[in-house]
């Protein structure tokens, strides 16, 4: 339905007032499409509040979002910075392991909003918690408040990062 709405939208060419449709739809239109009303950091930014689930999790065109706002972030190598982050919202549910572990804990709370992980995510995520170079720290210290905001990534924890958890 919303491939069917964004052809309506832009059957005369596109329009000028795109952030005022829903964000899922944006979902369907690529980042030159966008261009001519934003910056492609403005595209994702909006992307990257959409449910990306209306999109298959391994699909080539939830992958080409990905790699369309890699490009244009310009994130060098595999390292996520906050401000970055934050535009890609959602989209760091799609990010690999290796992204996961070399931007240590920026992304932890991010991820604990996504449905469901890849294997490589989720030792990536067990790695990152269990070296405790995160603004949450050492599992050992946390707090009913951090495992609140870590809530979604609880499944993914192994028992040698449960069992250090206080009580």
């Amino acid at each position: 339905q919303l491939s069917c709405l964004v052809k309506v939208v832009t059957l005369h060419g596109i329009p000028r007032d795109l952030d005022s449709y829903p964000e899922d739809l944006l979902l369907f239109l690529s980042p030159s499409d966008y261009a001519a009303t934003g910056s492609c950091r403005q595209y994702f930014a909006i992307i990257g509040k959409a449910n990306l689930d209306v999109l298959q999790r391994e699909s080539s065109q939830r992958k080409e979002l990905l790699l369309e706002a890699l490009a244009c972030l310009k994130i060098p190598g595999t390292q996520v910075n906050e401000e970055d982050a934050e535009i890609l919202g959602r989209l760091v549910c799609d990010l690999s392991g290796e992204y996961i572990r070399n931007s240590g804990g920026i992304l932890l709370k991010r991820l604990s909003h996504c449905e469901s992980f890849l294997p490589d995510q989720e030792e990536a995520i067990r790695s990152v918690v269990s070296s405790g170079n995160t603004t949450f720290g050492p599992p050992e210290g946390w707090s009913a408040f951090t495992l609140n905001e870590l809530s979604g990534l609880i499944p993914v924890f192994d028992h040698s990062i449960l069992q250090k958890i206080p009580k």
